[in-house]
């Protein structure tokens, strides 16, 4: 307890070491990369364990990111920041252009636009963001995501275009 006699609010957590994660995603087909992230043989990336979001869900030209909102997501007015929903979908987003990438091709984001539906609770039911690649070209891949609750309302949009690294 504090002075105050309020509870502590106090976060642990763990993560691997990128380097591992980072050099798989470099040498393996991308949607095998995923598959392993979901299998748990890749470990997700030190953000999504920072943040508490996982990868769930993926097929070639889409990934399924998912959080449980917590209090240590809010804002100054108490909802859940947007940093942490743009993250989500960045990571969706960029994962869904790799899954259409073989071994040896990489991307980075050039921009990310995101659009704030509703706003999202601490302690409300799972998000989930969905990435939709929706072109892989020689040079740039675009991609679009949606946020939606569990009774499937749309939460946020967003879009982006990503450089491929060949």
């Amino acid at each position: 307890m504090t002075e105050d006699n309020a509870p502590e609010r106090m976060r642990s957590y763990t993560w691997e070491d990128p380097a591992p994660t980072s050099a798989a995603n470099r040498e393996m087909q991308g949607l095998d990369f995923l598959r392993g992230m979901i299998d748990g043989s890749i470990p997700h990336h030190p953000t999504a364990r920072t943040l508490g979001f996982t990868v769930t869900d993926a097929r070639e030209g889409f990934v399924e990111v998912c959080i449980e909102p917590r209090e240590f997501h809010a804002n100054a007015v108490g909802s859940v920041h947007g940093g942490v929903l743009a993250t989500m979908f960045d990571t969706a987003m960029g994962l869904s252009v790799s899954s259409t990438l073989e071994a040896g091709v990489g991307y980075t984001t050039l921009d990310l636009q995101v659009r704030y539906i509703r706003p999202i609770q601490p302690g409300q039911s799972a998000v989930r963001v969905h990435g939709f690649c929706e072109h892989t070209g020689r040079r740039t891949a675009t991609a679009r995501g949606e946020a939606r609750d569990v009774d499937g309302r749309l939460l946020a949009t967003a879009s982006s275009t990503c450089l491929i690294l060949r």
